[in-house]
């Protein structure tokens, strides 16, 4: 295990101090809200009276053959005004543009919340394509499970900012007397409310501004990732 700021590296590179990893587009993230900006598609808003073709088309170096297959698969209508439609709506076009560049590894963040069942099925699918045809290495956090049982190949559970749990879906032991995924993971949680709390670590050092990660989902007590 390295330590410092290499203590966490993805395709070899420092994972939050290498700007390569983003610059080049071989890591890509996608989640948080619709309204903000999404890096790769520029400064433009989700939010304000654009077209969803618009958007996604101002997504320059894209291969038009990949753009069809998730406009496609996404169900856009490239005449949806982004003001008028729903979260749901505005979500698919989000999706659409973050996942438009190719990349190596992909964090997606709880992204599919606004989806139906039907898009979020297909999506899963696509990813699972893109694993399996591309060599892609997709992390998924979230706390939505259908699904999961016959798409991630390895499942990670992190509890007050500890690595709790780490293994191949396949021989995770709870899974061949469990009726689901859900069950096990439920199981899990239920048994964090008889752990003692820990206290948290005094800093040795203050400082007076915050961390630019204090607000990062990875913070959160509780953490479920699922890979492949």
């Amino acid at each position: 295990m390295v330590g410092g700021r290499d203590v966490v590296r993805v395709l070899n590179c420092s994972a939050f101090h290498d700007t390569h990893l983003v610059c080049s587009g071989d890591l890509a993230y996608l989640g948080g809200s619709w309204s903000k900006t999404i890096g790769s598609a520029g400064e433009v808003p989700l939010q304000g009276d654009f077209s969803a073709e618009h958007m996604i088309f101002g997504v320059e170096g894209v291969d038009p053959i990949r753009r069809e297959k998730l406009i496609d698969l996404l169900d856009i209508d490239l005449k949806w005004r982004m003001h008028k439609v729903s979260d749901g709506q505005r979500r698919r076009v989000q999706i659409c543009m973050g996942l438009l560049p190719p990349y190596k590894v992909l964090l997606l963040d709880e992204v599919t919340v606004d989806l139906d069942v039907v898009t979020r099925m297909d999506l899963l699918d696509f990813f699972k394509e893109e694993c399996d045809q591309r060599g892609a290495t997709i992390v998924y956090a979230t706390h939505i499970f259908d699904g999961l049982e016959t798409w991630a190949t390895h499942v990670a559970y992190i509890q007050d900012g500890e690595l709790k749990r780490s293994d191949k879906l396949s021989e995770l032991q709870e899974m061949k007397s469990a009726t689901n995924l859900l069950s096990v993971v439920e199981s899990w949680l239920r048994s964090e409310t008889k752990c003692p709390k820990k206290e948290p670590a005094k800093p040795t050092v203050q400082f007076s501004r915050s961390s630019p990660f204090d607000n990062s989902p990875f913070r959160s007590s509780r953490h479920m990732a699922y890979y492949r």
